[in-house]
């Protein structure tokens, strides 16, 4: 049974998502319609935020671990409360870079305390309560992308920052009620069942090794693809509502694959799943970007949600499935995702501004680096 604690954690975590993915998937509409900003700045801005990512992010789970996650949770939401109302007032073009830094500092102080309290006295539970944690959060993404185009056509560009404000405030209004259930439970705690260890130590580290080698490239691709969704559009003739519509379809096959294998658990601790779905991630990675009809462009977000699914989940899963430090741990695992938020657009952009009339010349660099990556999986499977 869920704890009343772990339900509200649950709802602010989909709050939080849901926020999230209103504001930063969308300022790239903002910043190409009022600034102009082309592919490779709206690159370079993708690869600022996944560059502070990294080190907020790390040090985000350090903090949660020394000073406990409510205070972080309070600290991170106030961080991203600022940096909206901000990007309110100031809204020149370099304002607005610095608002994105800021609230992805605030956002990295929210997630890995979010992950460990979720986490926290699991025991042989950690695999269902990670299981409806990914479900939550890939629910709160996929409804974010798919309604916030319509939402701002329908509130204005503006909302992009008040409306996701209000969200946090309302995070901020349910937090207080969360942390005094937790704390009555950990009065009273029940009796935590072990964690069950399913491969010996030596393996469980392989496979964590290799799962944070794989969750970084499949962000690589997604901050990838996100920045290049307006142009996406553009070629598709899709209205900004539309492409919410459309390319929220990986979104909601992601939402998919965390249900099937949060019930199925077959494929802990199996390579052939990690491997097979880090080969899907890159085919539909070429069919997302170089898709020239809506049908082609639907199959391949399919196979894209469904492969990030199970990177992700990986990545989670065997970062939680310890007995001590989650953490550090969940900051670790929120600063790989970092590291692919900033290569894969960094790369892209630089190849862009390198070669830029070489068609089609920013996904082959990214889809090469993806290459570089499953080189790497395989040389961490192979050498223990």
């Amino acid at each position: 049974m869920i704890s009343p604690a772990k339900i509200l954690f649950y709802l602010i975590e989909l709050i939080n998502c849901y926020a999230a993915v209103y504001y930063s998937n969308f300022l790239f509409f903002y910043l190409r319609r009022t600034f102009g900003f082309g592919e490779v700045e709206n690159l370079l801005t993708a690869a600022l935020g996944g560059f502070v990512y990294i080190f907020a992010a790390w040090q985000g789970g350090k903090l949660a671990q020394r000073y406990g996650c409510i205070r972080l949770i309070y600290v991170g939401c106030c961080g991203v409360i600022l940096s909206l109302a901000l990007g309110i007032i100031f809204t020149t073009a370099n304002a607005q870079i610095m608002v994105f830094c800021l609230w992805t500092v605030g956002v990295c102080f929210i997630w890995p305390a979010l992950e460990a309290l979720i986490s926290d006295q699991a025991g042989a539970g950690l695999a269902k309560m990670v299981g409806i944690y990914n479900v939550t959060w890939a629910a709160g993404g996929a409804l974010g992308y798919f309604t916030a185009g319509i939402l701002i056509e329908k509130l204005g560009m503006a909302s992009l920052f008040w409306l996701p404000l209000g969200l946090t405030v309302i995070e901020l209004a349910i937090l207080p009620f969360a942390a005094r259930c937790l704390k009555k439970e950990n009065n009273y705690p029940c009796a935590a069942e072990p964690l069950i260890p399913a491969v010996c130590e030596a393996d469980a580290k392989r496979f964590l090794r290799m799962a944070w080698i794989a969750n970084p490239f499949s962000y690589v691709a997604i901050n990838t693809v996100i920045p290049l969704i307006p142009s996406i559009a553009e070629k598709l003739d899709l209205s900004t509502g539309m492409a919410g519509i459309v390319c929220s379809l990986w979104m909601f096959a992601r939402l998919a694959a965390f249900a099937a294998f949060w019930q199925w658990t077959g494929w802990h601790y199996r390579f052939r799943w990690l491997a097979g779905s880090f080969l899907l991630l890159i085919i539909c990675f070429f069919g997302f970007l170089m898709a020239h009809s809506i049908g082609l462009l639907l199959a391949a977000q399919a196979g894209f949600g469904l492969s990030i699914g199970l990177i992700y989940y990986s990545s989670l899963y065997y970062s939680m499935n310890v007995t001590e430090n989650q953490g550090s741990n969940a900051g670790l695992h929120e600063a790989m995702i970092g590291a692919g938020l900033f290569i894969g657009p960094a790369c892209g952009a630089a190849t862009l501004y390198l070669v830029p009339t070489a068609v089609g010349i920013g996904a082959w660099s990214v889809g090469g680096l993806l290459c570089v990556g499953f080189s790497g999986l395989l040389l961490v499977r192979h050498f223990k």
